[in-house]
């Protein structure tokens, strides 16, 4: 087939391939999308990681703690409070966009805080309400993703 200088049009079967987006799937004509209520749980999770990275940089820049603290403490906890400023907001963008990856990364950025806090209580925060919430938070996205790729099938 000779090469020409235009694309054939995509068709809905091969745009479902260029993308990881959840919103940009084809819609279900069930009467509940998860692929929607997936969308915008994520986008709350969203708006609560940002919240949650940008805690961490208030403290290592000394926002909520005195001048001088963050860098008084252990190496251990300086760099914990640096993982968690970085994973945390990248974490938030891939979970605003909807995508496959910030998915992923936020489980990751959880998983870290709950075997950080279960190792290390004085460096991470993990009272029972906490690891409760997170676990709550891992279920319902775990189970609402499952929801969600069943629907598309």
């Amino acid at each position: 087939m000779p090469r020409t200088g235009t694309q054939p049009p995509s068709t809905p079967a091969t745009r479902e391939y260029l993308s990881d987006r959840i919103e940009e799937r084809p819609v279900a004509s069930s009467i509940m999308r998860w692929g929607f209520v997936l969308t915008w749980f994520m986008r709350v999770l969203a708006i609560l990681w940002i919240m949650k990275g940008l805690s961490a940089w208030a403290v290592i820049l000394g926002i909520w703690t005195p001048v001088g603290q963050f860098e008084a403490r252990s190496t251990g906890y300086q760099a914990t409070m640096i993982y968690f400023a970085l994973i945390d907001l990248v974490a938030a963008v891939g979970l605003w966009m909807a995508s496959t990856w910030g998915g992923i990364m936020w489980l990751l950025a959880v998983m870290s805080h709950l075997i950080l806090a279960a190792f290390f209580p004085g460096i991470v925060s993990g009272g029972v309400v906490t690891v409760a919430f997170f676990l709550t938070l891992m279920a319902v996205y775990l189970a609402v993703s499952w929801l969600a790729a069943r629907e598309n099938h």
